[in-house]
């Protein structure tokens, strides 16, 4: 996968999650020309406590996301 593309994703991503902003993603290629960019990063509650937040991205060769979830 192509910086350009890794960068188009880590944009969206940061967008939707700007906790995340700055998170290196680590990614791993999938069959059929997709890959699986994982980011991790912490999020603090309303009651100041911290937890941990995984953002798992399914994106084409060309950074189109094609599937994103989350998880606390």
């Amino acid at each position: 996968m192509e910086s350009s593309a890794i960068n188009h994703v880590c944009q969206a991503v940061y967008r939707q999650f700007p906790e995340l902003h700055g998170a290196h993603p680590s990614v791993h290629s999938q069959p059929g020309g997709k890959y699986l960019l994982t980011f991790n990063g912490k999020v603090r509650t309303a009651d100041g406590k911290t937890l941990p937040r995984s953002v798992r991205v399914t994106a084409d060769e060309r950074g189109s996301i094609l599937k994103l979830s989350t998880s606390r």
